[in-house]
């Protein structure tokens, strides 16, 4: 009986170690295939999960696969990042095997990408500093007004336009310095941003934004999206 359980217990870890060295291979060829199928300039981190993970390969399909995308390989500036979830990915085992996938049908993907802040602030000028402060931003920057050079910062809102990211400013208030009420307005106004979001892969659309921890967060998604060879 002994022996037996030995046995048993041999056999699952082997099928446990065949099954997270077979995960280890595919996140590498699925990796490769979101590189060329996604328009990536990269190959990204990917990590699919779900246990067994054998089964999923059977049955061509893989109910969440994530993947974690940089600045690079977006081909987007530095501070440009995005995590994205793809449930549903469909891959028939006898594609694979024969080398012959050409497009991935995927149900449904969602995810977030970020803008850190200093790339919005660098879009303001070379002092600008964005900030979280709340639901909102606070934005920092010097400003030339007929000849005046003010020290300035204001909250603002952020919201999305179409593709365009838009931070609008109340009322800006001076660094120590009085700003005459003829200047306030235009002074605000030198602190609204719009920044255009780059297109994304995957055939993503922006859906929602808010303040992070470290940029603005852009929410994604796509449905019944299918990623082709370029």
């Amino acid at each position: 009986m002994r022996a037996l359980l030995v046995v048993l217990l041999l056999l699952a870890g082997l099928t446990l170690l065949a099954d997270r060295v077979a995960v280890g291979i595919a996140e590498d060829r699925v990796a490769d295939q979101l590189a060329g199928k996604g328009g990536l300039v990269g190959t990204p981190e990917v990590d699919i999960t779900g246990f067994p993970f054998l089964t999923q390969v059977v049955a061509g399909r893989y109910e969440d696969v994530r993947v974690s995308l940089d600045a690079e390989e977006l081909g987007q500036p530095a501070g440009t990042r995005a995590a994205v979830s793809l449930r549903g990915v469909q891959v028939p085992l006898r594609t694979v095997l024969s080398g012959s996938v050409q497009q991935v049908p995927v149900d449904r993907i969602d995810g977030t990408a970020t803008l850190a802040y200093d790339l919005l602030a660098a879009q303001l000028g070379s002092d600008a500093t964005v900030a979280r402060e709340g639901d909102g931003l606070r934005i920092t920057r010097t400003v030339e007004v007929l000849g005046r050079t003010l020290p300035v910062t204001a909250a603002g809102t952020v919201v999305l336009e179409g593709d365009q990211l838009v931070v609008d400013v109340e009322e800006a208030a001076g660094a120590g310095v009085d700003i005459p009420d003829v200047l306030v307005d235009r002074v605000s106004n030198l602190l609204d941003l719009r920044y255009t979001v780059p297109q994304l892969p995957f055939g993503l659309q922006l859906t929602g934004v808010a303040p992070g921890a470290e940029g603005v967060e852009v929410r994604v998604e796509a449905t019944d999206a299918v990623l082709t060879a370029e």
